[in-house]
């Protein structure tokens, strides 16, 4: 296992097949979708959880917003739950 941080993305600002570039809006949806497309993963390669053609930090922070969201959410659900 190697203890360092990820290498750059050569994919910033480059467009895809399609000429999208994923930026902030898409980094969210696809940090709320992400333990679905992590799940999906597992048995389907061509699904990712992220997305290399991306717009770099606005992505990023995008998607890490998602990803802080639904722990956000499911806190709530199960403290709801509990009491």
């Amino acid at each position: 296992m190697q203890l360092a941080a990820p290498g750059a993305n050569p994919l910033i600002n480059q467009p895809d097949t399609q000429g999208r570039i994923a930026r902030a809006g898409a980094g969210l949806w696809h940090g709320i979708i992400s333990p679905a497309t992590l799940i999906v993963s597992f048995f389907n390669s061509d699904v990712r959880m992220y997305e290399v053609h991306n717009a770099g930090s606005e992505y990023d922070l995008g998607f890490m917003v998602g990803v802080a969201l639904i722990f956000a959410v499911l806190g709530l659900f199960l403290r709801m739950r509990r009491g």
